[in-house]
């Protein structure tokens, strides 16, 4: 909200890191087409480039997966599974991959969690900014992008999900998307279409017929 965008609208652009977007550890790590991520990315680069010139204002949040950051389940995942630990703090791994934050433009850091409300200072940027409608970009859409969104959503925000902007990892991309409509009431759309960029709004009969909580 760089121009004070009045319906306290913002992109979160989510892990869009070297680990995750390109080169072996993301490649192996993806297991899929690899025009599928490439494509997410570029899709992130164009909704940054769109979130900039309407005044809405971008967020990025990075992981860094270091050892001794990690919780012991983390820990016991990874050694049950074979996993290394990925985004290293000062890695190449860890820098961001086709954007970088102008002057201005806040970075949040996930210490070997998935979810940005557990990134220091990230819940309470945005209620100082008023913000209430999170348009989310990046990866994963069935990790990092979900977890985020869920949180979002329980706490009262307005979730988008650009749907030119995320791939999923793990689970089928129609089936996430489908999911969170069903259950997080999100709007999954693409970074061109305008509604992305302006909050969802109850109208005034709508409203009135909120019942109270039982």
């Amino acid at each position: 909200m760089t121009s004070g965008e009045p319906d306290g609208t913002a992109l979160v652009v989510v892990d869009l890191q070297n680990d995750f977007c390109t080169g072996p550890t993301a490649l192996a790590r993806f297991g899929k087409d690899p025009a599928v991520l490439d494509a997410s990315v570029a899709g992130c680069v164009r909704a940054v480039a769109r979130a900039r010139e309407r005044g809405v204002e971008v967020l990025y949040v990075r992981f860094v997966g270091d050892p001794e950051f990690q919780g012991a389940s983390w820990r016991l995942r990874d050694r049950a599974l074979g996993k290394q630990p990925k985004c290293l703090e000062g890695s190449w791994g860890a820098e961001f991959h086709a954007v970088a934050p102008a002057p201005g433009e806040r970075v949040f850091t996930k210490r070997a969690c998935f979810d940005a409300f557990l990134a220091e200072g990230f819940e309470e940027y945005l209620a100082a900014r008023g913000v209430d409608h999170l348009v989310f970009a990046g990866l994963y859409a069935d990790v990092c992008v979900d977890s985020t969104a869920r949180t979002a959503f329980q706490k009262g925000f307005h979730v988008t999900v650009l749907t030119d902007c995320t791939t999923a990892l793990h689970l089928p991309y129609d089936a996430v998307l489908r999911f969170m409509r069903a259950v997080y009431g999100a709007r999954t759309i693409t970074a061109d279409d305008p509604q992305a960029w302006t909050a969802p709004m109850l109208r005034a009969e709508e409203e009135s017929c909120v019942l109270p909580p039982d």
